[in-house]
């Protein structure tokens, strides 16, 4: 076929008094133009018809996949190839008098299909991702790092191939070549080789998913975990900030993972008051009844008077305080305390409900609330802590007793 119509494009030139090379050269180069463009012509006539095929399938479909494919151009960089086939085949029928020429053009053919063939497999990578994001799945297990991991792998060694195709040896060479290199590459991808394998170990031992609220002083991070990728860890802080962690950091260093706390439905509060030791004293009865007024305390209050009455009766009716059971008022104070967490709706009431002394300073002797609140949300959680202790400061008096604090200049002023 090309043979008669290399013999019409000489006649058709013949008139121009060409030497023979050049009217060889004319037009069998006018013939390889002709069937470039036929090449090229037929591509888009058939990638017409394929894309309608394929957006009515994808219409009838009803998962997302195809879409995405479609997306990511898989369909569309395959048809590239099309004409790249048609030429490498039929190019040494358009140039029979340049042999050289045409292996040429093969040659590069084979650069360009490889080059293609990488473009068509980074799609692929990228939709496989985009289709795994779709799943709940990817919600705690992120394969970024993996993906650009494959990535790399791709590029390599599809760079090797171009290269080898451009100097005509073989792979296998190169890939020993690479061998004298190995510690020239480590150092070139030592962030890479590191930040994959803190990133495989970070998901295999399930250390960091996204959307965990992590803490990392050395780095100061402290917030909600955005991305995961190849060498870095992206944290979103509270204050809107964000720190870049890298990947093999949270293997090889210390970090706090709050996401126990999320999955048990508590946070915990931890707070202590100092009291004024000078306030601390046993109670009387006045005091008793005056405390039988707090709904919290009332059976209670009850039940201590008569336990402390029935005691006083054995000694005689004589008072003495080293043998009957009298009450302080910061023992009271503790156990209601302890009621008022344990009826407070915003307190988890499976988890520890403790109320506590520790140990007594000169800065008075600090009781300690130990509990979990069942409300994460950390502004709910900041207005619990101040709605508890603002409730304690304020029924302190009640109990007579005193918060113990450093003399302030108001204080000195009326003194």
């Amino acid at each position: 076929m090309f043979s008669s119509y290399i013999c019409f494009l000489e006649s058709l030139f013949q008139p121009l008094n060409f030497s023979e090379y050049y009217l060889l050269l004319v037009s069998q180069g006018t013939a390889f133009l002709s069937l470039v463009v036929g090449s090229i012509a037929f591509y888009f006539v058939s990638w017409l018809i394929i894309k309608r095929v394929i957006n009515a399938f994808a219409k009838r479909s009803e998962n997302d996949y195809d879409d995405i494919l479609i997306k990511n151009k898989v369909i569309s960089r395959t048809s590239y190839l099309l004409p790249a086939y048609i030429i490498n085949r039929l190019v040494a029928y358009t140039l029979p008098s340049f042999p050289n020429v045409s292996i040429f053009i093969k040659d590069t053919i084979e650069v360009y299909v490889i080059l293609m063939v990488i473009f068509i497999l980074i799609a692929i990578i990228n939709s496989f991702f985009e289709i795994y994001n779709t799943f709940e799945r990817s919600r705690t297990k992120s394969i970024k790092g993996v993906v650009q991991v494959v990535k790399i792998v791709v590029y390599i060694v599809g760079s090797l191939m171009v290269i080898a195709a451009i100097l005509d040896t073989n792979l296998s060479t190169l890939f020993l070549g690479l061998g004298t290199l190995s510690a020239v590459l480590m150092l070139v991808f030592k962030d890479a080789i590191l930040g994959f394998v803190g990133g495989l170990q970070l998901s295999l031992n399930d250390m960091v998913r996204l959307g965990d609220w992590i803490s990392m002083p050395k780095f100061g991070a402290d917030g909600d975990v955005l991305d995961i990728t190849l060498t870095t860890v992206k944290v979103q802080n509270f204050d809107k900030t964000i720190t870049t962690i890298p990947t093999y950091a949270l293997v090889s260093d210390y970090f706090t993972n709050y996401r126990g706390m999320s999955e048990s439905g508590g946070r915990r509060i931890k707070r202590n008051i100092s009291i004024d030791m000078e306030s601390v004293k046993f109670c009387s009865d006045d005091l008793f009844d005056e405390l039988k007024k707090l709904k919290l305390l009332s059976e209670f209050v009850k039940l201590h008077k008569v336990k402390t009455k029935s005691i006083d009766s054995l000694n005689d009716n004589l008072i003495d305080l080293t043998n009957s059971k009298r009450f302080t008022n910061l023992e009271l104070f503790r156990d209601y305390v302890s009621s008022y967490l344990n009826n407070h709706p915003n307190i988890h009431n499976d988890m520890p409900v403790i109320v506590r002394q520790l140990q007594s300073t000169d800065k008075g002797l600090p009781i300690e609330i130990y509990v979990f609140s069942n409300q994460l949300d950390w502004k709910v959680y900041e207005d619990l802590q101040s709605e508890i202790i603002d409730h304690i400061i304020a029924i302190l008096p009640l109990f007579k007793l005193r918060v113990f604090q450093a003399t302030t200049s108001y204080k000195q002023g009326i003194l």
